[in-house]
């Protein structure tokens, strides 16, 4: 079942890893006066105390010097988030410095150059929208649409986590654009940076309770963990006050501190001065839809509704994520696992309860080891339950049993369910230009539709009434952007990170090298007898980081040197297992020595309906790699 599908972690937790433990903030304050610090005791295989302070207040003042990363230092000296950004966005140079740089991805940027270009560097920022459930208003999409002409390279990105990028914008131009993004019902505020990014949930547009439901929760859980100080708007729009009501139970719950969460008196009550120890993804869905690759977030989250389909409650996953680095071994992808269930009324408080726990225990000396699945990994799940049940209040009931996960793309016609069709678009990579940016403009203009964007980079365009889906359709054809059952299926369930030139991270091609990729898949399928209608979840990323989650995918392809790339087999077409590396180094102009092998051992050895990523595991990695040592090619038949 799904909840067994999450009990694998990560490549590095079979090897024993132990990661030097870190002691958090240690902030003071964190209590009011007269409140007493409560300890349990609990199991540790570790050789320090078995004791675990539930807040962050020490018994008594700890002296010690406590190593932090270079970016701790600039939070803590920001004054939340503004300083020195504030500087450096009016001077005239073209770029700001590295406090700077670190302090504006959680305004929603990242600073970048061109590495195409040689000589003197061209700086320029891109911008990540924040977009809970990819959900878009009408009017914020066309605001987009033309800032990306006006100010950017032409083209839009929609990217794995449900949000636009824009890429090329100079500093010069950064107020008007995120401002003009402000005013338009829509925010960049916590797209990138050591904090809660965007919440994922299934784009599809469905009325079926549980599917609002989890729309719902992903917007109060995103409103909840959004920040508070207000820098973002004294940067962006001079302090002007944009007006958005927030549901009371999420004002409540930021707001309640009887389990010593908050930090008493501080503009940002749940982040403090220091936020996070680095990024935090967060994921909601609905029972066996898997459109969000709900195991790789540090908190999944789970609507379970009564037989009569009424939302009754929320398991919860935690300690899922991608980000490794290389020859470093202890670092890994890892899956989320079962923490256990709450209510429904308690939602709120149980991510604040995690989030906390996270932000007191997770290790800001070395921020390859942040994430709070290194804090699960060294803890294990007993005894980080434990510590997250003293902010929580409460104690975790028994995880509900799950049927099994699908991957669900939503691509092509569907009906909403209250007489509204809406239609899913699939976009290679997620990049939106040409005629392809004309076309979906029109008919977004045109007929006044609001879009929302898929995690797998593709675009669904809802509330279409009956008499236009005959238009809409030949218009969507004309443009090249054709219905699923006339697009190759690798193509389908492909991604891709952006990688080169733009990404500072990127050792090697991803998006501008996957078209070429897939035909040549394609190829070494008809070579070696597979249908066209097969196919196998490929995802390929520029470097370890894992952007396009390609520790899932059946053939992930992780960029190690210029033009190579590791081989990382293993993952199931549903999301539900974690691949492990095949191989390393392969160059790009050689991938079918490794593939073509691998996919005529898949054709003729499968099982009845195997997976490729399923057959690799059964096989097992000593037996196809004589398969690869040993391969001449496919047998003649006679």
């Amino acid at each position: 079942m799904a909840a067994a599908a999450a009990g694998g972690v990560g490549v590095g937790a079979d090897q024993g890893v132990q990661i030097h433990r870190f002691r958090g903030l240690r902030s003071s304050g964190l209590i009011p006066f007269g409140r007493s610090s409560r300890s349990l005791a609990v199991a540790s295989s570790s050789s320090s105390s078995s004791v675990v302070t539930a807040v962050s207040t020490p018994i008594r003042p700890d002296t010690s010097e406590v190593k932090r990363s270079k970016v701790e230092l600039f939070k803590e000296k920001s004054n939340f988030l503004r300083y020195p950004l504030n500087e450096e966005l009016t001077s005239e140079a073209p770029n700001i410095n590295e406090a700077a740089t670190q302090l504006i991805k959680f305004h929603g940027s990242y600073q970048q150059t061109n590495r195409d270009e040689r000589g003197v560097k061209s700086y320029q920022f891109m911008l990540r929208t924040k977009n809970p459930c990819g959900k878009v208003p009408n009017r914020l999409y066309l605001v987009m649409d033309d800032l990306a002409d006006d100010f950017g390279t032409g083209t839009l990105r929609l990217t794995t986590r449900q949000t636009f990028q824009l890429h090329g914008i100079l500093k010069k131009n950064l107020k008007t654009v995120m401002s003009t993004i402000i005013k338009n019902m829509g925010s960049t505020l916590g797209a990138c940076g050591d904090l809660n990014r965007n919440v994922l949930a299934p784009a599809a547009p469905y009325t079926k309770k549980e599917y609002v439901f989890a729309q719902e929760t992903a917007e109060n859980i995103a409103a909840l963990l959004t920040p508070q100080a207000g820098a973002y708007y004294d940067l962006w729009i001079d302090g002007e006050k944009i007006m958005s009501a927030e549901p009371p139970e999420v004002v409540e719950a930021r707001n309640d501190n009887s389990h010593g969460t908050n930090f008493p008196d501080s503009p940002e009550p749940i982040y403090g001065t220091q936020f996070l120890p680095r990024k935090f993804k967060i994921a909601v869905t609905v029972p066996i839809d898997n459109s969000v690759d709900i195991l790789t977030n540090d908190i999944g989250v789970v609507v379970v509704s009564d037989i009569d389909g009424e939302p009754q409650g929320f398991n919860i996953y935690v300690g899922g994520g991608m980000g490794r680095t290389h020859r470093v071994e202890t670092t890994f992808p890892r899956l989320g696992e079962p923490l256990g269930y709450v209510p429904k009324e308690d939602i709120l408080y149980a991510i604040k309860a995690i989030v906390v726990t996270q932000r007191e225990n997770g290790r800001r000396d070395d921020r390859r080891y942040s994430r709070m699945k290194y804090l699960i990994g060294e803890w294990g799940i007993d005894k980080f339950r434990t510590v997250v049940e003293q902010y929580y209040g409460k104690k975790f009931e028994p995880f509900r049993e799950l049927p099994e996960w699908e991957f669900k793309s939503y691509l092509g016609w569907h009906e909403q369910g209250n007489g509204a069709l809406f239609c899913g678009v699939h976009i290679d990579s997620g990049r939106i230009g040409g005629n392809m940016k004309k076309t979906l403009r029109e008919i977004i203009e045109k007929y006044n539709l609001n879009v929302r964007i898929t995690p797998n980079q593709n675009l669904i365009l809802c509330d279409i009434h009956h008499s236009w889906e005959e238009p809409i359709t030949a218009a969507l054809a004309q443009a090249g952007l054709l219905q699923p059952t006339e697009i190759d299926p690798l193509n389908l369930t492909a991604m891709a990170c952006p990688a080169l030139p733009l990404c500072p991270l990127a050792i090697t091609e991803a998006e501008r090298g996957i078209p070429q990729i897939l035909k040549r898949i394609r190829a070494v399928f008809n070579k070696v007898g597979i249908e066209n209608n097969e196919s196998v979840v490929i995802r390929v990323t520029g470097c370890p980081n894992g952007c396009a989650r390609p520790y899932m995918a059946e053939l992930g392809l992780v960029g190690d040197g210029p033009n190579s790339y590791q081989v990382w087999l293993g993952g199931t077409p549903n999301q539900t297992s974690l691949a492990k590396c095949f191989t390393n180094k392969v160059k790009v102009q050689n991938l079918e020595k490794v593939l073509e092998p691998l996919f005529y051992g898949w054709k003729s050895k499968r099982l009845q309906g195997e997976s490729f990523g399923s057959f690799t595991t059964r096989i097992g990695f000593d037996k196809l790699q004589e398969l690869v040592e040993k391969w001449e090619g496919p047998l003649e038949t006679a």
